[in-house]
């Protein structure tokens, strides 16, 4: 069980896509946060998936503009590094996963978060997170626009959480278990 010791507050981090199919990452540095010594972690409550267009001098603007066509977007964080491509949602260093569709014709727009975030049963209600970064992967498939990108701003809800002593030996070796 964890108990918590600060407040909530929110972790952000902007991905740009600027070549269609090609994934892009990003770290999130929880290391101020994640105190070992003091059995403390980041207990992430949600994530959430903002997508938006660039134009070509780096300002942002409604997403249809910075398309040329049918897309989808797939946007994920991990507590591990996964080397920078999508995983399957069975993944256990899985923390937060959130799709896009976009249809350019009659501009319509489907989001999906499929995990919002996966607390793999916690009866706090959080995904607790005992290392030192998050990695953000997201790519995007369909028609980018020339010179311009299509970005996704991760966005996590979170508080710091002291864990006892047993939890936080068990989220360490589920840790470095799913590292393999």
């Amino acid at each position: 069980m964890s108990k918590r010791k600060t407040s909530t507050f929110y972790l952000t981090e902007r991905l740009n896509v600027t070549t269609a199919g090609t994934a892009v990452t990003a770290n999130i540095d929880l290391g101020a946060y994640v105190d070992v010594g003091d059995r403390q972690g980041i207990a992430i409550e949600e994530v959430e998936f903002i997508w938006q267009g660039v134009t070509t001098a780096g300002a942002a603007q409604a997403l249809p503009l910075a398309l040329g066509g049918n897309g989808v977007g797939q946007a994920q964080v991990f507590d591990l590094n996964r080397g920078g491509t999508e995983q399957f949602a069975d993944d256990r260093a899985l923390v937060g996963s959130g799709q896009l569709v976009y249809g350019h014709s009659n501009y319509t727009m489907d989001q999906d978060a499929d995990i919002y975030p996966d607390v793999f049963g916690s009866k706090d209600g959080v995904r607790l997170v005992v290392n030192d970064q998050l990695y953000c992967v997201a790519n995007w498939v369909g028609s980018i626009s020339s010179n311009e990108a299509v970005s996704v701003t991760v966005r996590i809800k979170a508080h710091i959480a002291t864990l006892s002593a047993k939890d936080w030996m068990a989220i360490a070796i589920q840790s470095t278990a799913a590292d393999n």
